[in-house]
C-alpha cells in the first residue's frame, strides 16, 4: 500500500504521522512546494495550478491514493484535481472539522488562512453544520508561512495577532489550516482564558488518514511491521526532509520510523 500526501508546505506533516501510526506497513509520498510558499495570498487560479503540478509530482509514484492535506487547496481546487486523477487515483480532500466543532455547542472560533476565511466553501460548511451556533471566522495572515519556515519569533507574533481576533468566550477552536496542527498546543495557551473550561481544538489530520484507509478498503493495522519508503518531493525534486520538518515532533517522527532513500 502506498499513501502519497501534498500540500503547500510541511502542514501534511500531521496528516502522514497519522497515517503511518494507523499503517505503519504502508509506504509514503509526501509532495510540497517550497518554490510556490505560501499558497494563501495566492489567486485561486494560481492555487490551483499549483496544486496541480504538486500532485502530478506524487501521482508519478504511483501511490494508490492521494491525501490532499490542505485546506486551502482543497477549497479552491478539488473539482480540478479529482477530474484529473479520479478514478484511477482517489482523492481525498481536508475539510475544516465544523461539523464536530459545532456538535459540542459553546462558541466556536474558525482559525484559517486568509484565502479560506470567508470563502463561499468555508461558509457553506457552517451553513450546513453550524445552524444556530456562534460561528467568528478569524483570519490568521502570515502564521501558515511561519510554521512552514519553522520561524519561531514570526509564529508567536502570529498567534497573538489571531488570538486577539478571538473573542473571549469561544469554546472551541478549529485549525483550518493544516500547518497549524504543528504548532496546536501554543495555539491553546494563546487563546485560553484564565478561569474558564479548558478549550477544545479540532484538526483534521486523524479524520483524513481514516478517511485514505476507507476509500482503500483498509483497515487501521497500528501493530504491523514492513520494510516501508518515506519519498519526499519538495516541487517535484526528491530530496530528504527539511529542517524545518524536523523541528516539530511529527518531522521527527517520521524521520525515526520511516528514514527518507
Amino acid at each position: 500500500m502506498k499513501i502519497a500526501l501534498m500540500d503547500s508546505g510541511i502542514g501534511l506533516l500531521p496528516a502522514a504521522a497519522a497515517v503511518r501510526r494507523l499503517r505503519p506497513d504502508a509506504d509514503l509520498v509526501l509532495s510540497w512546494d517550497p518554490d510556490g510558499m505560501p499558497w494563501g495570498p495566492r489567486t485561486p487560479e494560481d492555487i490551483t495550478e499549483r496544486a496541480l503540478a504538486v500532485a502530478e509530482a506524487a501521482a508519478a509514484h504511483g501511490p494508490d491514493v492521494l491525501i490532499v492535506a490542505c485546506n486551502t487547496a482543497s477549497v479552491h481546487s478539488l473539482p480540478v484535481m479529482r477530474a484529473r486523477f479520479e478514478p484511477d487515483l482517489p482523492i481525498i480532500g481536508t475539510v475544516p472539522a465544523i461539523k464536530p466543532a459545532a456538535a459540542g455547542g459553546g462558541h466556536v472560533a474558525i482559525w484559517a488562512t486568509p484565502a479560506t476565511t470567508g470563502s463561499a466553501y468555508q461558509r457553506d460548511l457552517i451553513d450546513r453544520f453550524a445552524d444556530g451556533v456562534a460561528v467568528t471566522e478569524v483570519p490568521c495572515p502570515g502564521l501558515a508561512d511561519a510554521v512552514h519556515h519553522a520561524d519561531d519569533a514570526a509564529v508567536d507574533a502570529a498567534i497573538t495577532a489571531a488570538a486577539a481576533r478571538t473573542p473571549d468566550d469561544v469554546t472551541t477552536l478549529v485549525l483550518g489550516c493544516t500547518n497549524y496542527e504543528l504548532v496546536a498546543e501554543r495555539i491553546r495557551a494563546a487563546v485560553q482564558r484564565p478561569g474558564r473550561p479548558p478549550l477544545m481544538l479540532h484538526g483534521s489530520a486523524g479524520a483524513v488518514a481514516a478517511q485514505a484507509l476507507r476509500r482503500l478498503g483498509a483497515e487501521p493495522a497500528p501493530h504491523a511491521v514492513a520494510d516501508t519508503t518515506l519519498t519526499v518531493l519538495l516541487s517535484g525534486r526528491e530530496s530528504a526532509l527539511p529542517a524545518t520538518a524536523l523541528a516539530y515532533d511529527e518531522g521527527r517522527f517520521l524521520q525515526v520510523v520511516s528514514p527518507v532513500r
